[in-house]
């Protein structure tokens, strides 16, 4: 409940003040003082909600790879980072989308090749837009991208550290990266226009400003699956809890 004091106002326009909403109206003799009581709205719902969770797995982590070509910068062995999880079961990586919901994603996908591996792993990028390449190495390495349908779409060398080249990325879907130098070497694209999170490795993610509705969430992983249906109901103005187990 709101008060607005008018002081100085005509008796005729305290009266129309009234009429408009005011519930408590207080008079002077001399000169209008007029203290209305209005009904203030209530605000209206956020429009749209949030998604939020934890993607768990049963899975365990490989063992390390074993370095065959430049051990002295890429070190005896390496983690594999196919399956990323920490003791609890968390699962790094995964790519959750809203289908159906378009949104800007990043028009760059930044990927550096650090100590011969890709990072980050996975990343995000929009249609047409560009991959942006460089290495920290003092190694060659010779990035080579290819999409779900075996198309080539580009194979480019870094020689030298710092260097820096940029490729652009054409139709939605899955592009995976692998090194002709280091054949290892892994990495990956979620090409989309839909709104996506990649799980952090806690396992969490975070879908923000989703319309209200229902929604039969993807879930993509470079090698598991989801074990069961990601059917979500969302509200305006709410935040829902999808928790994601993946097999």
């Amino acid at each position: 409940m709101g008060r607005i004091s008018l002081m100085g106002v005509s008796r005729a326009g305290a009266a129309a003040a009234v009429t408009a909403g005011a519930a408590i109206v207080t008079m002077a003799a001399s000169a209008a003082i007029v203290t209305v009581a209005m009904a203030v709205p209530a605000a209206a719902p956020r429009a749209g909600g949030t998604i939020v969770g934890v993607v768990t797995t049963a899975a365990k982590a490989p063992p390390p790879l074993r370095v065959t070509i430049d051990p002295d910068v890429c070190g005896q062995t390496l983690p594999d980072d196919s399956i990323v999880v920490d003791a609890a079961g968390h699962l790094a990586g995964v790519v959750l989308t809203v289908p159906g919901v378009r949104v800007a994603a990043p028009s760059e996908a930044p990927v550096t090749n650090d100590k011969c591996r890709f990072g980050p792993r996975v990343s995000l990028v929009r249609p047409n837009g560009t991959v942006a390449m460089t290495s920290k190495d003092t190694v060659l390495h010779t990035m080579h991208a290819a999409a779900a349908d075996t198309r080539v779409l580009f194979n480019v060398s870094l020689p030298i550290p710092n260097m820096k080249i940029s490729k652009p990325i054409d139709k939605p879907g899955v592009v995976m990266l692998t090194c002709s130098t280091h054949t290892w070497m892994r990495g990956y694209l979620f090409v989309t226009e839909e709104l996506a999170a990649i799980s952090g490795a806690d396992g969490s993610f975070k879908l923000d400003n989703v319309p209200a509705g229902s929604y039969d969430i993807r879930v993509w992983h470079e090698a598991l699956k989801a074990a069961a249906p990601t059917r979500v109901v969302v509200k305006d103005g709410e935040t829902v809890t999808l928790n994601v187990t993946m097999k």
